[in-house]
């Protein structure tokens, strides 16, 4: 069904190896990074400090209490300043450590996050026809949002918290006796030992509330990038019908999250109550015997309550943790794809002289068992237009693909001025080829942005001179913005022959050595085909160029016409020669003029 995602496997493991992936972003401050750390034992040094403090104003107020007569001013002032500035050097110690290492945090992310998306665009193009862009733009959203966690939770709650454990079951089993440590172990290895047990059984309908969250997110962005489709066929209730489904199925993972979150929550409190019961119990058994004062029952009871803070803290983290590993996961799966078009490691610039393009017997097809181009040859030479016509599924557009290097040949070659094109950069190869396709898709910002899209550094003058170029300049002229008009979203405020002009300006702004023009005038009317073609007819002049054509009244100025048939090329010549020669080409163009007429 639209919308779902079938390597989802809600009982795969989660790979704690990615730490190690972030840990590099981490070392890029590590001075930063010491100081944080250095910050945080001094926090949690205060913090187990603050007990003594309250434990001596305790026991100095009850000797008070023991004589005739309690004067504010014989309670140790002193001790109520200390208590106070210890607490107060605990929570600025935390916060500088906080801000300390919220640079290392925002830099990672972005460090991160801009790899993803340099990955994403370096993958082929068949990753980008099979990708559902709701659900790949949450991974990476949730993805980044738990590295931010892990990084920052990890080291700054799991690694201090169990620090101060270790040092109050020290001073515990020193001071008083080793059952009250005992009392501790036993209450943390209890929480720990559930709070694992019972997330790792909860991972799974987190990571089941995840996919029903990717899946009505794409489910809702591709019904709405389809708005148009939708109205034609008056389908508004079934799209929601279908986006409910899948919100429904959302609703049942959440519930199943909830309802095990109680179950884990409601273990750990458990655990906690038992633990300070019997600790508190024990320590007043020990003060109703005079073994303990009463400032030693406040100090018990105060690490009791610091020891369960953090650690009742610690489980909502783990949990935290383990969702966001899930995301972090899938995030950096997207890493591991590899794209099926790379550039070699000994890969040179293409070097563009004169413009002769070489199919010399390429062989492609998308799947082994269906082949598309079978052992086709031709040559474009030097500042000649070539066009490439042929019945649907003949092989016209995948001509365009390869020669753009969106897949390479099963077999054969295609060279560019004697280098073949899987030798060269595909920067190079793109950088020197200007696409003019079927369909135009622009970006959601003002004309003059669009047009400039085909060489980002052009200045202004420039831009609107590809758009003079492109005969762009009278429609511009109408509009109440001029250039600074908002095309929408793909560009649907505009024609389908405006479009087209817009994408022929950016390819005269972009000034390549070679042109593509990959049936640029199907989807238009006959005047906007004329217009677009005048434009074409006026840039390709001196450069070598392909034009792949359905319409064939667009191709009869072309110095030569290649027929292609089943993958193979079946004619080529002129536009009169193949007429006179009354073979597939003079049938394709009896057919659409009987088809005009009609």
């Amino acid at each position: 069904m639209r919308g779902m995602r079938s390597d989802y496997d809600p009982e795969h493991p989660i790979d704690w190896g990615v730490i190690k992936q972030v840990w590099p972003y981490l070392m890029e401050y590590r001075f930063r990074v010491f100081l944080a750390v250095m910050c945080l034992v001094a926090a949690k040094l205060a913090s187990v400090g603050m007990p003594f403090i309250l434990k001596d104003i305790v026991d100095g107020l009850d000797e008070q209490l023991g004589g005739t007569h309690l004067n504010f001013v014989t309670v140790p002032i002193g001790l109520l300043l200390a208590y106070g500035a210890v607490r107060l050097a605990s929570v600025l110690f935390g916060e500088l450590r906080d801000t300390l290492f919220g640079r290392v945090t925002e830099r990672a992310m972005r460090r991160i996050g801009l790899r993803v998306f340099e990955h994403l665009h370096a993958l082929d193009l068949s990753f980008h026809l099979d990708r559902r862009t709701g659900g790949l733009s949450r991974d990476i959203e949730r993805g980044t949002s738990g590295i931010s966690f892990l990084m920052r939770f990890m080291i700054f709650n799991i690694v201090p918290t169990f620090l101060e454990l270790f040092l109050v079951m020290g001073i515990l089993w020193q001071q008083y006796s080793w059952v009250f440590a005992l009392i501790v172990l036993v209450s943390v290895v209890s929480y720990v030992w559930y709070s694992k047990s019972a997330t790792d059984w909860r991972t799974r309908f987190i990571r089941e509330a995840n996919q029903a969250d990717n899946t009505s997110n794409t489910r809702a962005i591709d019904s709405l990038l389809n708005y148009e489709t939708v109205k034609y066929f008056a389908n508004e209730q079934h799209e929601a019908a279908l986006y409910d489904q899948d919100l429904a199925a959302w609703e049942r993972a959440k519930r199943k999250n909830r309802l095990t979150l109680f179950a884990l929550n409601g273990g750990q409190a458990l655990i906690i109550s038992a633990s300070m019961t019997a600790m508190l119990t024990m320590a007043a058994y020990e003060v109703a015997n005079g073994n303990m004062s009463l400032g030693d029952f406040v100090l018990v009871n105060a690490f009791m309550m610091q020891i369960f803070m953090p650690l009742n803290f610690l489980g909502f983290v783990y949990r935290e943790i383990k969702s966001s590993m899930a995301n972090i996961e899938r995030m950096f799966g997207l890493l591991d794809v590899t794209p099926k078009v790379v550039d070699q490691h000994d890969a040179v610039d293409l070097t563009v002289r004169s413009g002769v393009i070489e199919f010399k017997d390429v062989r492609f097809g998308y799947h082994p068992d269906r082949v598309i181009l079978k052992g086709l040859s031709f040559t474009v030479h030097a500042g000649e237009k070539v066009a490439i016509v042929g019945g649907s599924g003949a092989g016209k557009s995948t001509i365009g693909k390869l020669l753009f290097r969106f897949y390479d040949v099963d077999d054969g070659a295609i060279l560019i001025d004697g280098q073949d094109i899987r030798t060269t950069t595909q920067h190079s190869l793109r950088q020197a080829v200007g696409v003019v396709p079927q369909d135009t898709v622009l970006f959601n910002t003002s004309i003059l942005e669009n047009v400039r899209y085909g060489r980002p550094d052009a200045n202004d003058e420039e831009v609107k001179n590809a758009i003079r170029m492109a005969h762009l300049n009278e429609f511009i002229a109408q509009l109440p913005k001029g250039y600074e008009t908002e095309v929408g979203e793909r560009g649907l405020k505009l024609s389908g022959g405006e479009k087209q002009r817009v994408a022929i300006a950016r390819t005269i702004l972009k000034s390549p050595s070679i042109l593509l023009f990959d049936e640029a005038t199907s989807s238009l009317d006959s005047e906007s085909e004329k217009a677009i073609m005048a434009a074409i007819n006026e840039i390709s002049v001196g450069k070598s160029s392909v034009v792949i054509a359905h319409r064939l009244s667009t191709v009869v100025n072309a110095d030569r016409i290649i027929v292609l048939e089943q993958g193979k090329m079946v004619e080529a010549g002129s536009h009169k020669s193949l007429l006179a020669a009354r073979g597939r080409y003079s049938q394709l163009w009896q057919m659409q003029q009987e088809g005009n007429h009609a």
